[in-house]
């Protein structure tokens, strides 16, 4: 696998040369800082794009070119990265091994039709699709109420902090979306052109050369612009004491969510002593939590615990009878305080390590995964897989104990449905 970066002006192309997969992949990643009020029109461009073009005006028409195309995989989506929104658009289609010669040129050229011109009069988008676009995105985003996991897990974080970056719903808001307008759209989709940073990703058994003059040919981007900042959210401050929400829903099962803030981490502890703290305290069947508050005491259905690397974040989340809350927030406490006197064995860490090394092993076997390592690396400094692989072992018991004592506690929210016992609810 060898990597390769072309610094263009107005984007940079990175190349990831492999002849492991049949299939070329292209990501490209509009970056811009996360802004509350954009989400919403962001998530609407990310959809409105992909229904119509100026030479593909229809759905049906860009599927079949799809089809054309030797069945030509298109997606796009948005995703939140610390301070930063990344506007994405994939792309996958078959090495010209099993196609024809140019199957990448014509690729390039489709995805840049798809990016570059859009279904526009007058300053605006199609009005059909227009409003297509914002009925499916309103839809989007009232199905988060129908998401128990997804639902509970962000509105812990708004309690945590309702105007941290972090808090911002990444599907978007209901009252913005009834609020843009159609030339308000295009207008912003023409500041993305201009001021968003742009990376191209690309995964497969390619020319470096060849795709990149393809690339630069389409991709008629003219602004160069600076380079931004960290990713990572830093917590200038904590609670001394948890803040503890419940909100009651009408659901069968209640969700737990703990949020701890993680604070003055240095780049060793955050990239990997929070992965091995993490996956003892509660990365599967062997993990504390599990053992603990699932096995032995029965007051779950599911429990884990999950670090959210660039928001400094720790979720401790688990599925549970309403009238076991107090007993169940009381136990995961102790177990985290467990980790801080450094209740947990060698093998516990080795057992964590093995587990970290095949799930990056894992990565090698997805092009996507691949792309998501080399945008991490470029975006967040993370190392890449062989590096990962064998710094892990550099992880011990003492950085453990250490790192959990930059662990604290901040927000427990608990969506209550149904409990056993309604009596006793919040004993």
């Amino acid at each position: 696998m060898k990597y390769t970066k072309y610094e263009i002006g107005p984007y940079n192309i990175h190349i990831i040369k492999t002849d492991k997969f049949k299939t070329v992949n292209i990501r490209t990643i509009f970056k811009r800082k996360t802004v509350k009020d954009e989400i919403t029109k962001r998530n609407m461009l990310s959809d409105i794009l992909l229904r119509s073009s100026k030479k593909y005006p229809t759905e049906r028409s860009i599927a079949i070119e799809c089809e054309e195309l030797y069945d030509l995989y298109i997606n796009s989506n948005i995703t939140l990265s610390g301070l930063y929104n990344l506007l994405i658009f994939d792309i996958a289609f078959l090495n010209s091994k099993y196609t024809e010669d140019n199957i990448a040129d014509k690729s390039i050229e489709f995805l840049s039709e798809i990016l570059f011109n859009p279904n526009v009069e007058n300053n605006e988008f199609n009005k059909e699709v227009f409003e297509i676009s914002k009925t499916y995105i309103g839809d989007m985003i009232e199905s988060l109420d129908e998401n128990t996991n997804r639902y509970s897990n962000i509105r812990m974080l708004e309690e945590m902090d309702k105007d941290a970056v972090y808090a911002i719903r990444a599907d978007g808001y209901k009252e913005d979306l009834e609020k843009i307008t159609n030339s308000e759209l295009f207008d912003y989709y023409l500041s993305v052109l201009k001021s968003d940073n742009v990376d191209i990703f690309i995964v497969g058994d390619v020319d470096g050369n060849s795709i990149k003059d393809s690339i630069t040919k389409y991709f008629k981007i003219n602004t160069i612009k600076k380079q931004m900042g960290t990713h990572y959210i830093r917590h200038g401050k904590y609670r001394k004491r948890s803040k503890t929400v419940i909100e009651k829903k009408d659901i069968n099962q209640s969700r737990l969510v703990m949020g701890y803030k993680l604070l003055n981490l240095d780049n060793f502890e955050t990239n990997y002593v929070s992965t091995i703290y993490s996956l003892i305290l509660g990365g599967g069947v062997d993990s504390n939590l599990f053992k603990t508050v699932r096995e032995k005491n029965s007051l779950c259905y599911s429990i884990s615990s999950n670090i959210y690397k660039v928001s400094n974040i720790m979720f401790i989340t688990a599925g549970i009878d309403a009238s076991k809350f107090k007993k169940t927030v009381n136990l995961i406490k102790k177990e985290v305080k467990n980790m801080n006197n450094g209740k947990f064995s060698d093998e516990d860490i080795n057992k964590a390590k093995c587990i970290y090394k095949n799930s990056c092993e894992e990565l090698m076997d997805s092009p996507i995964d691949i792309i998501n390592v080399y945008s991490s690396y470029i975006y967040l400094g993370t190392d890449l897989l062989d590096d990962r692989i064998k710094k892990i072992d550099n992880v011990n018991k003492e950085m453990i104990i250490e790192f959990s004592k930059k662990i604290k506690l901040d927000t427990v929210y608990l969506l209550e449905g149904g409990s056993e016992d309604e009596d006793n609810t919040n004993e």
